[in-house]
């Protein structure tokens, strides 16, 4: 085993793979950017060195600047953990070469499987059904064109080297396709360093199924069961549970056989997952792509096999084999993981960076909270929204979807909203329930309306404006946080609720969700920042005359894009400019009437 690794990444991660190093004796060295500098995974590891910057791109995405940590403290290897360099074949390939061992697979591979194109060719070599795409990123427009022309819409646009949902857009019609091929480009630029897309055929209502694979350096391949990532939103995991409930046999088997005959077909060693989409009656799959590294829904395949699989990814990469057969693979009861991510479900997930004030993490049998925070610590904008997940087992799914809502109530997080109530929402829903939830449920099939919005905090000096309307017969129950004197206070309204006349000129919202992206409803002539970010591109010139609902302009956040749109009819006046750095509730236009 190693003397020494450097955990090259941040948050609840580099937290996972450092308490696995500690248990085998391993020393750990963290790198950290200015804002992580007092982050939970800096004070748990035996050593730390910062990274230049204070973005992904300037610290945790400059691969030299870790090698050359690596090198001043001398360590054996480097775990990547998921996200930032995890699948980048180039840094892979650096580290081989300075001497160190890198913690996944092999360069070659992560260049084959790690680009989505050459991933889906080395697929259909190894017999496995993709979905119709192209076979080379994209290099213009005219391409997707002819593309939507051969094959209808809707179409994918999707990033070629990265994951998670980043760089990946749904074109319906030809008039969308060259924004959504720009915004796809700037996403996994921004995300992975890389810009390169390709295009898919994309699946109307499939559900989201993944296979585990462990592989050692003596041809030892195995899989670990499967798991079901079907509720999502924005094309990112929400839920996920192990095994995939309700799949026939005959489907369940095919899987788990394709994922393990595509990895020893591509000589894949150490932890990796095979994605599928699936059909909504469940009676056929097509393979979607192989994340090169280890996923964040990991621990519901540690809960139902008792394999620790950062260990064995060390293990593996120690020059270890496998040690156990796939006849030796028991799964056992069922788990599901929700992801707590620092977003507000009820304004259409947009992110929502800030300090937590209190975390208090529920216990019990068989219950598992994986987080880099604390009380006290501050969610910053330029990372991923995740602050952490919330896992259970038990027995079989409906007893550990009972588990999971007994811990989701126990659950507390004060100081900024987060997805937790989204989670109590869709845990008790009978179509997750009766598992008739497919991967566009959240954002077309359910109405998120009954999450409420928390009450926004005024700045400092200033009061909440009183919005009178039109009683309505329902009659609320909420806590709403005040800001008085710089110093939280919480307060519980009882009353019913109003409607505000002046809203009427919006559009309808979706019924996916209780607000759009930038929506923000006022009075004033103000188009306000519903969250903290960069300032992306006008989709308006300065001077445009607009309706309410129109898109204005993108504001990027923990690394998604957010549309703002009009809050009424009137003329664009643009006050900032692209490149900009804009505070929650700063203007960044002003739309006169």
């Amino acid at each position: 085993m190693f003397d020494a690794v450097l955990v090259a990444n941040r948050g609840e991660i580099a937290v996972r793979v450092i308490r696995a190093c500690r248990e085998l004796g391993v020393r750990t060295v963290a790198v950290h950017s200015e804002i992580d500098r007092d982050a939970l995974h800096v004070r748990l590891a035996d050593d730390a060195a910062s990274l230049p910057g204070a973005t992904s791109a300037d610290g945790y995405l400059d691969g030299a600047a870790i090698l050359d940590v690596a090198r001043k403290f001398a360590v054996d290897a480097i775990h990547p953990g998921y996200g930032f360099l995890a699948e980048n074949a180039e840094f892979a390939q650096a580290v081989t070469d300075a001497g160190f061992v890198f913690v996944g697979p092999p360069a070659d591979v992560i260049a084959t499987m790690g680009d989505k194109v050459s991933a889906r060719q080395a697929a259909r070599n190894a017999g496995v059904p993709v979905v119709p795409g192209t076979d080379q990123p994209l290099t213009d427009v005219a391409e997707a064109e002819e593309f939507g022309r051969r094959y209808g819409y809707p179409i994918a646009v999707k990033a070629a080297f990265g994951g998670g949902g980043r760089g990946l857009k749904v074109v319906r019609d030809a008039a969308q396709l060259r924004d959504a091929v720009e915004a796809a480009q700037r996403e996994a630029k921004a995300a992975f360093g890389r810009a390169e897309c390709y295009l898919e055929r994309y699946l109307e209502r499939p559900r989201h199924v993944e296979v585990q694979v462990l592989a050692d350096g003596y041809g030892t391949v195995v899989h670990l069961g499967d798991r079901d990532c079907s509720l999502q939103r924005r094309h990112q995991k929400l839920v996920e549970e192990a095994p995939a409930p309700d799949l026939p046999l005959d489907v369940r088997e095919a899987l788990r056989r394709a994922a393990v005959d595509l990895a020893k077909h591509v000589g894949y060693v150490n932890a990796g997952t095979c994605e599928f989409l699936v059909s909504d009656d469940g009676k056929s799959f097509y393979f979607l792509e192989m994340n090169t590294r280890l996923q964040v829904e990991h621990p519901v395949t540690e809960l139902v096999t008792g394999v620790d699989l950062v260990q064995d990814q060390l293990r593996i990469a120690a020059g270890e084999p496998l040690g156990f057969s796939q006849s030796e693979v028991r799964l056992t009861g069922h788990a599901i993981e929700v992801r707590i991510n620092a977003e507000d479900p009820a304004r259409g997930f947009v992110p929502t960076p800030g300090t937590i004030e209190e975390l208090v993490i529920p216990q019990g049998p068989w219950v598992r909270f994986d987080t880099g925070v604390t009380s006290g610590a501050t969610v910053p904008p330029c990372y991923d929204s995740m602050i952490g997940k919330l896992v259970v087992w038990h027995r079989d799914r409906e007893s550990a979807r009972r588990r999971l809502r007994s811990a989701l109530d126990e659950l507390t997080v004060r100081g900024i909203p987060t997805t937790a109530a989204f989670h109590k929402f869709a845990i008790d829903h009978p179509d997750f329930a009766a598992m008739r939830h497919r991967t566009v449920t959240v954002e077309s099939e359910w109405d998120l309306s009954a999450l409420a919005a928390p009450q926004e905090d005024p700045a400092e000096g200033e009061s909440l404006q009183i919005m009178t309307g039109t009683a309505t017969e329902a009659q609320t129950v909420r806590d709403v946080q005040l800001t008085i004197g710089g110093r939280p206070l919480y307060v519980t309204v009882y009353g019913r609720t109003y409607t505000d006349d002046r809203t009427a000129a919006v559009p309808p919202r979706r019924r996916g969700g209780a607000a759009r992206d930038g929506d923000v409803i006022h009075d004033g002539p103000e188009l306000l920042a519903p969250m903290q970010g960069t300032l992306v591109k006008f989709l308006v010139a300065d001077g445009t005359e607009v309706q309410a609902g129109d898109e204005v302009c993108i504001v990027e956040a923990m690394k998604m894009e957010n549309v703002l749109r009009a809050h009424r009819a009137g003329t664009v006046r643009i006050e900032r400019e692209p490149g900009d750095v804009v505070e929650q509730g700063a203007a960044v236009a002003r739309i006169e009437q």
